[in-house]
């Protein structure tokens, strides 16, 4: 993703206002939990007017007791795959979903840097999840750029992700878990 910040930050903002209005459509909400995003994806959602129709909540789990206590993620598999993790977003995105009793729920957990980078995952390694009451897919990317630049991407990423697979799927979820 070569585009310019303002570019970028113009893209989400018009990737909210579409996500916001496909689930007002449907009548369904969504959630957050945010690691290396830091509740960027629920501010730029909070950021529109009206946000509070499609917005149930969000959680900023940045240590991984957080990750564990608020949001569910077994300790085994944060011990086992580590924070920055395909099991540990999907688990962060399921519970979520499942805390705030909504239809829709976006993870976030990466190495925004400069430092934190391990074997096998650089600065910029980022696994996001989106999980919904048929699915729970999480998805990689290892992004360019400095700290803000990846948190950023990140989010637009998780955005683009969360529209299609609500503009792809059907039927509608309950509340249920």
């Amino acid at each position: 993703m070569t585009m310019s910040n303002e570019n970028l930050n113009e893209q989400t903002r018009e990737l909210v206002l579409a996500i916001k209005a496909a689930l007002i459509e449907r009548g369904e909400m969504m959630a957050t939990a945010e690691s290396c995003t830091g509740g960027l994806i629920a501010s730029d959602i909070v950021s529109e007017a009206g946000s509070s129709e499609v917005l149930a909540g969000g959680i900023v789990a940045y240590q991984n007791y957080v990750k564990h206590e608020l949001l569910g993620v077994p300790q085994e598999t944060l011990d086992k795959y580590g924070a920055v993790s395909e099991q540990t977003v999907k688990a962060m995105a399921e519970g979520a979903r499942k805390k705030f009793n909504c239809q829709w729920a976006v993870a976030t957990s990466g190495i925004a840097g400069p430092g934190g980078a391990e074997p096998g995952k650089p600065v910029g390694s980022v696994w996001m999840a989106v999980n919904s009451c048929w699915q729970n897919e999480a998805f990689f990317e290892i992004f360019e750029g400095n700290r803000n630049e990846i948190r950023e991407k990140s989010v637009y990423k998780v955005l683009s992700r969360l529209l299609f697979l609500i503009n792809n799927q059907k039927s509608t979820c309950t509340n249920e878990h």
